[in-house]
């Protein structure tokens, strides 16, 4: 099914003008003939009045008012008639009807949220259902983000992972989305939810050895922690290709939530928490041992002490068991001889 967009001209004015002056002209007929039939004259003209006033709301339903980013599909009898996309006031054939079969789904999305509070007001509740029931047959053109519920989803080592993305999109042809689809935004919704699975999983959580994230063969340094751009980048693109059938355009997809599941939060906190108490001992031991060192040179080079190998070592212990120490050392002064 291809978009054919009409090109209809906007006579919706005129349409509307001429056929109240029929409305006018019909109840001014009905007077005329009441007159001619009180006179003895023939009542054609008030029969053909009646009728008038009886079917003339028929091209009323003709009347289309589009804002601009509005479309709206048309059909006759079951036929796809085209697409009307322009901002105006049409005129089309008043037997024709609009279809939008996603035009009451409620979606996470800009513009189309439904918040699921149950407890509004009677006069908000009821004005948003005649806001639905005004527009429910127009085919949205604005870029609009969907931002689905957070998944948990095990990553390429097996950890449970939680993460949610906000996508934009658009639609680009309304007579894919609404005729190749049962529903394009439930559609897309459950595509996003698919695509981010398939992506998640080839990623670890954070950086692990020897992991393939893009499939070459290689292992690489890719985590979603530290390349969600690029994990961004690879959902935009798979949920892209699911919905190209639908007339949809994914413009971006972002990252919004990414955690650890709260079955093993504790335990992955810890395990960072000890490999940033290791990467600091490190630190500390690598200057510690220059310090030691440095030390040792410079009372070699000014000659201060003569030290041999095991006065050498105790002092080596003592330096470092006073530099790599978590508290403050407290120092016992020798007044006697070294021997």
């Amino acid at each position: 099914m291809n978009e054919k967009i009409l090109t209809t001209k906007k006579m919706g004015l005129p349409a509307l003008f001429v056929t109240l002056l029929l409305y006018l002209a019909a109840i001014l007929g009905c007077v005329r003939g009441g007159i001619v039939i009180s006179r003895g004259g023939l009542p054609v003209l008030l029969v053909v009045s009646i009728v008038w006033l009886v079917i003339g709301w028929i091209p009323f339903c003709g009347l289309k008012v589009l804002r601009p980013q509005e479309a709206l599909v048309l059909t006759l009898f079951g036929r796809y008639v085209g697409t009307l996309k322009n901002e105006g006031f049409y005129f089309v054939n008043p037997f024709c009807s609009s279809v939008n079969p996603a035009a009451k789904t409620k979606l996470n999305q800009s513009g189309d949220v439904n918040n699921g509070n149950q407890k509004a007001s009677m006069f908000a509740m009821k004005s948003e259902l005649t806001s639905v029931e005004m527009t429910d047959k127009k085919v949205s053109l604005k870029i609009m983000t969907l931002n689905n519920n957070k998944q948990k989803i095990n990553d390429c080592l097996g950890n449970p992972v939680e993460i949610g993305i906000a996508v934009m999109w658009r639609v680009t042809d309304t007579a894919k989305a609404v005729f190749n689809v049962d529903n394009y935004k439930e559609y897309l919704s459950l595509q996003c939810d698919s695509a981010l699975r398939n992506i998640v999983r080839n990623y670890p959580y954070d950086v692990a050895p020897g992991i393939d994230t893009t499939g070459d063969g290689v292992a690489d340094e890719g985590s979603l922690r530290g390349s969600s751009e690029v994990v961004a980048s690879r959902i935009r693109e798979e949920i892209q290709q699911r919905v190209e059938d639908a007339g949809l355009e994914v413009i971006e997809a972002r990252i919004t939530y990414l955690a650890y599941a709260s079955e093993i939060a504790a335990v992955m906190l810890q395990r960072q928490q000890a490999s940033a108490i290791i990467d600091a001992r490190k630190m500390i031991v690598d200057g510690a041992v220059g310090m030691v060192e440095m030390a040792l040179d410079r009372l070699s080079e000014r000659e201060v002490v003569e030290l041999d190998e095991e006065r050498k070592a105790a002092m080596v212990s003592n330096l470092l068991v006073v530099l790599c120490g978590n508290h403050d050392s407290q120092p016992i002064v020798n007044t006697g001889s070294l021997y």
